[in-house]
């Protein structure tokens, strides 16, 4: 690869995004974006019954690490509960893609926020407390730390 700061996992998920497009029956929709660098993650999510992600699909308007970033969440996501999708945090995508340059290690958190807002919008939709998403994520953090 040469000189490229990216690794071939990076390159493969950018160059073949996994679950890209439209979710036509999204029943969790979360938008993020990073004015500063202008990227724009979008994610849907079919969520079961069962609170089980059926399946996933995003859109990212960015660089080849946010659209990386989120092929690679999306790959993550399919077939596990909303509370092991909450757990995904932008350090697991870092270290399923081999690692990010510096410099964009934004655009994982990015999808790490994309995957708590559909979560958030799953919440609001099916009328649920959105609080246990908060709760849910502190207490992977406390995990963490």
């Amino acid at each position: 690869m040469g000189m490229s700061p990216y690794s071939d996992k990076v390159m493969d998920h950018f160059m073949n995004p996994r679950n890209m497009g439209d979710l036509a029956d999204a029943n969790a929709v979360g938008e993020v974006g990073n004015p500063a660098c202008g990227d724009v993650m979008k994610l849907f999510m079919k969520i079961g019954d069962n609170e089980t992600i059926e399946d996933v699909k995003f859109k990212t308007f960015g660089c080849g690490a946010a659209i990386a970033s989120s092929s690679m969440a999306t790959e993550l996501l399919k077939g596990k509960k909303i509370d092991e999708a909450i757990a995904l945090t932008n350090q697991a995508i870092v270290n399923a893609l081999d690692g990010l340059p510096e410099s964009k290690i934004h655009c994982s958190v990015m999808a790490e926020e994309a995957v708590e807002a559909a979560l958030v919008d799953y919440y609001n939709k099916a009328g649920k407390d959105v609080a246990e998403i908060e709760k849910m994520k502190a207490a992977v953090k406390a995990t963490k730390e």
